[in-house]
């Protein structure tokens, strides 16, 4: 446990961002998982939810959840599955 009260508001802190941190993954990791079946059966509405799913992990992202380039990477191997769909 904590002795000085700095270090009681860090860990009060730290659980917060906890808490939003596991939320951001949670969403972004369903909104990949479920894009990714989208891909697997060839539905047209892939290119319909790419959007909402960039916004997900470009959330993640911005609050340092995942790294800037990990988010990239992710929406780069999709977008590219996406094309390959739609050829």
């Amino acid at each position: 446990m904590a002795k000085t009260s700095s270090a009681k508001k860090a860990l009060r802190s730290s659980l917060k961002r906890r808490v939003f941190n596991t939320r951001r993954k949670t969403a972004m990791k369903f909104s990949v998982k479920t894009m990714g079946k989208l891909i697997v059966t060839k539905a047209a509405d892939a290119a319909k939810s790419f959007p909402e799913m960039q916004q997900a992990i470009d959330k993640a992202a911005k609050n340092g959840t995942i790294k800037k380039n990990t988010a990239a990477r992710m929406k780069s191997r999709i977008a590219k599955r996406i094309a390959a769909l739609t050829k």
